[in-house]
């Protein structure tokens, strides 16, 4: 009887792992642009489910060539098949710890919606917004920034002042984002927005709901300017919020360019 001779595996040479002379340190190493599907608590209907979009990076010292970037997509599928955010944080701090990194940063970017009644006819459709999650751990410190884009309307005050017809409205992009030291809903941040606009959007309107957005915008003229610094003064009495970035893009109706404000605070300084 012929016996079988073990054929030897035929070791595999792990370049990421050698050494690198050129003493430079990567501030960023990873995978961009990887989808999977997350969970997110919604305050309405328990949780919704959606898809995601990832970056993920960590650090690299100056003396390791490479990163194993197969190790980034093993610690976002190993985990359960629809990520949460709760699973977000303990995915943060597994990929630091595998990766030996001390510093690392993952984004999920999502389309997040809610369900609006109009204001007049309480029909109902879904709204959209696009919604950022941030993790960070740098030097064994945590922190979770909350992203939100909110469509809104603003209506120009100059030009309600100034003309005899009517006044000029645009659509305008609100971007909130906030650093938080406990739990906030998503719904509440971009509720927090809409109601410092001249008014909210909605995705399906009446007739009836049509004359209600406009009269609400006439009587609620805001200037760019006047929109951060609402939103910002609110965000300033909410203890929930260490610190804020807040961003309003108008997309003028009567030029060919945006009009654009920004109030950025970190509240930790302060106290």
């Amino acid at each position: 009887m012929q016996v079988k001779s073990k054929i030897q595996p035929i070791p595999i040479a792990d370049v990421q792992n050698t050494p690198d002379t050129r003493r430079l340190p990567i501030d960023k190493v990873g995978i961009k642009e990887i989808r999977h599907p997350i969970r997110v608590k919604d305050k309405g209907q328990g949780e919704q489910h959606t898809i995601a979009c990832f970056n993920m990076y960590v650090e690299l010292p100056h003396n390791f060539k490479g990163t194993h970037m197969s190790r980034f997509v093993e610690i976002l599928n190993n985990h359960e098949p629809e990520i949460s955010v709760e699973s977000f944080k303990d995915m943060l701090q597994e990929m630091t710890q595998r990766l030996e990194a001390e510093t690392g940063h993952i984004e999920m970017s999502f389309p997040y919606f809610i369900n609006k009644k109009a204001p007049i006819s309480s029909v109902q459709s879904l709204m959209d917004y696009q919604v950022s999650f941030t993790g960070e751990i740098n030097g064994g410190g945590h922190t979770m920034t909350i992203k939100v884009v909110v469509p809104v309307t603003s209506l120009c005050p100059c030009s309600k002042k100034i003309s005899d017809y009517g006044a000029h409205n645009q659509r305008s992009h609100v971007t909130l984002s906030v650093t938080t030291n406990s739990f906030v809903w998503v719904e509440d941040l971009i509720e927090l927005v809409e109601q410092e606009a001249s008014c909210e959007l909605y995705g399906l309107l009446k007739r009836p709901d049509e004359k209600y957005v406009t009269e609400r915008a006439y009587d609620n003229p805001k200037f760019v300017e006047d929109m951060v610094r609402d939103i910002a003064a609110r965000l300033n009495a909410d203890d929930r919020i260490d610190a804020y970035t807040v961003e309003s893009e108008n997309f003028e109706s009567i030029h060919n360019h945006s009009a654009y404000a920004m109030i950025s605070k970190d509240k930790r300084q302060d106290r």
